[in-house]
Order: C-alpha cells, then sequence, then structure tokens
C-alpha cells in the first residue's frame, strides 16, 4: 500500500468510494443525506482545486481510501478521511493522517469534525491527539463534534 497525491481522473472513483464509505455513518445518525453522500463530481473537482487531497492505493493500483485538507491563517482544515470498508481497522487511516499532518507541519493548529455518534472515529482521533473542542447541530439528526490538535 502507497499513499500519493490524488489525481484529477483519479475524481469519480474517489467520490464512489467516499460513497461507499460514508454508508455507515449515514446508518449511525439515520441520515443519508450527509454531505460526503450527496457530493456532486462538480464539488469534489472544486475540492480538489482548493485542497491537498490524497489516495491510499492497493498493491493492485485501486483506490483503497483518501484524505484533503486545506489551510487557513495557520489552521489546517482536514476532511473527508475514509478507507474502503474492506480494508478498514489495517491502519490506513492512520497513515492517511499521519502524511496529511506531515504535509501541513507548518501549520500550528490541526482541526477535523466527526459525526457524535461515529464513537469509532472519536476514539481513532483523539488517539491521535485530537481534543474535542465542541459540539454544534448539523441538522435535526446529525451533531458535529469538533476536534483540534495543536503542534
Amino acid at each position: 500500500m502507497r499513499i500519493e497525491c490524488a489525481a484529477q481522473e483519479d475524481l469519480m472513483a474517489l467520490l464512489n468510494l467516499q460513497k461507499l464509505a460514508y454508508q455507515s455513518e449515514a446508518k449511525l445518525c439515520n441520515d443519508y443525506t450527509i454531505p460526503p453522500l450527496t457530493q456532486t463530481y462538480e464539488s469534489i473537482s472544486k475540492d480538489f482545486s482548493n485542497m491537498d487531497m490524497l489516495k491510499a492505493v492497493d498493491e493492485n493500483g485501486n483506490i483503497i481510501g483518501s484524505v484533503r485538507a486545506s489551510e487557513k491563517e495557520g489552521v489546517c482544515h482536514i476532511g473527508r478521511l475514509f478507507v474502503h470498508p474492506d480494508y478498514q481497522n489495517r491502519g490506513i487511516g492512520r497513515l492517511l493522517m499521519q502524511e496529511i499532518e506531515k504535509r501541513f507541519s507548518h501549520c500550528v493548529k490541526y482541526a477535523l469534525f466527526t459525526g457524535k455518534h461515529s464513537v469509532k472515529n472519536l476514539y481513532f482521533y483523539q488517539k491521535t491527539g485530537y481534543k474535542i473542542v465542541g459540539e454544534e447541530p448539523l441538522n435535526d439528526k446529525v451533531t458535529i463534534v469538533n476536534l483540534e490538535k495543536s503542534i
């Protein structure tokens, strides 16, 4: 497995994998209209233009995970970390996080969010040094938990 920069030609595969990977998140909060599931090709193309996007690729060249991030005022905003369901719990998410943090090592802080019902995600992020800094409702079904990690 290797981690590398995503390319424009990867976007449809990344979008399809994202929609597959976020099914479990939607099920947890009983909301299948969460942004990762409703994102369009045009929207992910805009993300690609404005963010650093990484992909995890298996030995056969298949994309099995991704993460994206951007910087604003010294803060690295990390988003859409996902791994193919068949490849989860193998350290791929951790490697993607380490790589995106390394690429933004000049930042003073990292920020991200996940759903309040995502106990595994919250555990993972806290295990990697992130602290919960607040919550906010996304809609009547989903509450977002904001996490940060200072350098």
